[in-house]
């Protein structure tokens, strides 16, 4: 009879267990039940033209809620996504005035503005203990003063060049989904099989526990907000080639949406373990319930209402106590996590 502290069972238990599997699980039975409802009642929304024209924003959604998922597990929010999604478009657009020759400068002065971002933010929250909500609403304000600055309000045409990226297709995909693929693999692999990952994660569980154990609490707090700014700055500019002339405010639309993603993933609100690939899934599953929306002939001024519903259910579905998981998994996962973390 195989020991109950025998690796491969261990193994086992963690990958099987049910707190893991919950979020994936709920959010694919969600999308699978969405679809459905979209063949019987609104079946042009499911089309193929359909969805080629809405998988790339979908993507665009995926890559922000990843960077949301990643302050959100520290127990915090960046309420300056709108600003820093907002800032590469019209850096983008701007800067190169339509010539492909600076394209590549622009990006590069994008992510820069983003790595700076990032860093301010991570050290106003992380370093100086500012509630996250009030620092990042400030911070956002201030990036809106760049735009202005950049843009003067008025919007630009995009580059040929950044539009046949961003925009065209391969093997008949848009360009942007590869591009949110990529996104996941990167923040899925450095999440799950890196010490870094996991040192991540247990600091979100319980900061103070990890600071007793000599972890750099406040470090790694501030690297969530830089590697999300990025994620915002990859998304803008996706954005920016998506759309023939983008607006100063691209990415206002993205706040409720990127938060809303995180939860119906299964990321708790209190930090904690993170579901990259729930993440992706559920931007796809918030993009379609818009696509039904509007095929059904609910009207622009509701979508805010139907995100803040999807929010809802995602914060009442994650509440749910399972009671047959509670003498099981809860104590021996904990254990198991602080002793890697400590090996580690």
């Amino acid at each position: 009879m195989p020991s109950a502290t025998n690796p491969q069972s261990r193994s086992a238990r963690k990958v099987f267990a049910l707190p893991l599997a919950k979020g994936f699980l709920t959010v694919v039975a969600s999308t699978v039940a969405l679809i459905g409802l979209c063949l019987v009642f609104a079946p042009s929304s499911v089309s193929t033209g359909a969805l080629a024209g809405s998988l790339p924003f979908a993507s665009v959604l995926a890559i922000v809620g990843l960077g949301q998922m990643l302050v959100v597990q520290q127990g915090g929010f960046d309420l300056s996504v709108a600003g820093g999604v907002s800032l590469a478009v019209v850096v983008a657009t701007h800067y190169p005035s339509g010539d492909d020759a600076q394209l590549l400068p622009a990006v590069l002065l994008a992510l820069g503005f983003a790595l700076l971002i990032g860093v301010l933010n991570g050290v106003l929250v992380g370093f100086l203990r500012l509630n996250a909500i009030v620092a990042t609403i400030g911070m956002n304000a201030l990036i809106y003063g760049g735009v202005f600055a950049v843009s003067g309000g008025v919007p630009r045409i995009t580059t040929n060049l950044l539009a046949s990226i961003a925009g065209g297709t391969t093997l008949g995909i848009g360009n942007a989904v590869f591009f949110a693929l990529g996104a996941l693999l990167l923040v899925g692999l450095l999440m799950k099989r890196t010490v870094m990952g996991r040192r991540f994660e247990a600091i979100g569980a319980s900061p103070a526990v990890a600071r007793t154990i000599g972890l750099k609490v406040r470090l790694y707090q501030m690297l969530a907000y830089v590697f999300a700014q990025v994620l915002y700055c990859l998304a803008g500019i996706l954005i920016a080639g998506l759309t023939t002339q983008p607006t100063a405010f691209q990415g206002d639309p993205l706040l409720l949406p990127s938060v809303a993603v995180v939860v119906l993933g299964g990321t708790s609100l209190l930090g904690g373990r993170g579901f990259p690939i729930s993440t992706v899934i559920a931007a796809l599953f918030l993009n379609q319930l818009s696509q039904f929306a509007y095929a059904v002939g609910v009207p622009y001024s509701a979508q805010t209402i139907i995100q803040a519903l999807a929010l809802g259910f995602g914060i009442g579905i994650y509440s749910i106590t399972w009671p047959h998981t509670n003498k099981k998994q809860v104590k021996r996962p904990n254990l198991e996590d602080a002793n890697e973390t400590l090996v580690s």
